[in-house]
């Protein structure tokens, strides 16, 4: 399936508590939780389809900027997104101190969909 990262829309269904887009008939997510002054990304999904494209990242993106613009503090339980963000070192300042650190000892192996 081709897909043109530059037209798929990413919303904040901030009633489900998710980061969705919607690229042919396939629903991709990240799933959060939000509370005062943080917010905890849980779970990413990419249907096997749209693996690989780039719509992870996109969605990554997102929601960190999102997070950056309300102020909140993240708390990346997604392996993915722990991954993204040890990638991304412009979002280091959104993880704790004590949350980074455990972030960049890890391996850099850890990967999600």
């Amino acid at each position: 399936m081709d897909l043109n990262l530059e037209a798929v829309i990413i919303t904040n269904n901030e009633e489900a508590q998710r980061f969705e887009a919607q690229v042919g008939g396939l629903h991709a997510l990240l799933t959060y939780r939000r509370f005062p002054g943080r917010i905890v990304f849980n779970h990413i999904e990419v249907p096997p389809p749209l693996e690989s494209k780039g719509l992870a990242a996109k969605l990554a993106h997102t929601a960190l900027d999102f997070a950056r613009a309300n102020h909140l503090r993240v708390v990346p339980l997604c392996p993915y997104i722990s991954a993204f963000i040890r990638k991304h070192g412009e979002y280091d300042d959104l993880v704790s101190a004590d949350d980074l650190q455990k972030l960049l000892s890890r391996s850099s192996g850890a990967t999600g969909r």
